[in-house]
């Protein structure tokens, strides 16, 4: 990933926070441990780019945006080209795991360094998916009357070392995973899908999913139990933003 000046980052983070619609801050976080990152980002909202990033290279840093209604983006360093950066939106910690069932993860994208396309690209792609993606998590939540998942909807865990985890006495449903990657592990009596390729993972997470609902069983995505989060840094507003951060 390139080597980039932690504040270039937040700099650009508080500059976002003014262009984009709504009430915005930032807060920007210094990760010391590759192992926290897995629970510091258990919300990214994303199966695609920053899903691998996180998965496969150490954090240095990111920022968090947050709007005044509980939005909130996901900002790192692009791992590739010095002159973008990734953003992916968050999900809610507090929403039910099964009103994610069905739902399509609104994923990141690549935005430029100038504030203002990327500005630009968040409110035209990324911020319309987020909002179609909380809206169906909504309707979801407000469905659910019980607070334990359902029989018929099968749990997908994360781990922190960023693996699916499943558990199930269905034959049938063991079946379903164990064709499509998951392991099976006799001590935790767990079915276990890699995270070492993301875009396999994910393939294998939608096929399962394909694959269940052909049996009247949904698929929820749930994050293990986060850790005590670390200290974060909150960003200063700078005083006047220039034009753009870089040019391309």
């Amino acid at each position: 990933m390139p080597d980039h000046d932690p504040d270039e980052l937040a700099s650009f983070a508080a500059i976002l926070t003014q262009l984009l619609p709504g009430t915005w801050t930032s807060a920007h976080r210094l990760h010391t441990a590759h192992d926290d990152q897995f629970f510091l980002t258990a919300d990214v909202w994303d199966m695609n780019q920053v899903a691998e990033v996180i998965a496969h290279r150490p954090l240095k840093h990111d920022v968090i945006l947050t709007r005044d209604d509980g939005r909130r983006l996901f900002l790192i360093d692009h791992p590739h080209h010095e002159d973008e950066f990734l953003v992916a939106a968050m999900a809610r910690a507090d929403t039910h795991a099964e009103a994610f069932r069905d739902v399509r993860e609104p994923d990141g994208i690549a935005i430029p360094a100038d504030p203002e396309q990327a500005t630009e690209a968040i409110t035209t792609h990324l911020l319309p998916r987020y909002e179609s993606a909380l809206a169906q998590v909504q309707d979801n939540a407000a469905r659910i009357t019980r607070p334990s998942v359902k029989a018929d909807t099968l749990v997908l865990t994360w781990t922190e070392t960023g693996d699916l985890s499943a558990t199930t006495e269905e034959p049938d449903v063991a079946e379903i995973l164990a064709n499509n990657g998951f392991a099976h592990d006799p001590e935790s009596k767990a079915y276990v899908l890699s995270g070492d390729d993301t875009a396999q993972q994910a393939h294998s997470v939608r096929t399962v999913g394909a694959r269940l609902a052909a049996l009247g069983v949904g698929v929820a995505l749930r994050h293990a139990p986060h850790r005590a989060p670390l200290g974060t840094t909150p960003v200063a507003t700078p005083q006047a933003p220039a034009r753009q951060v870089r040019s391309r």
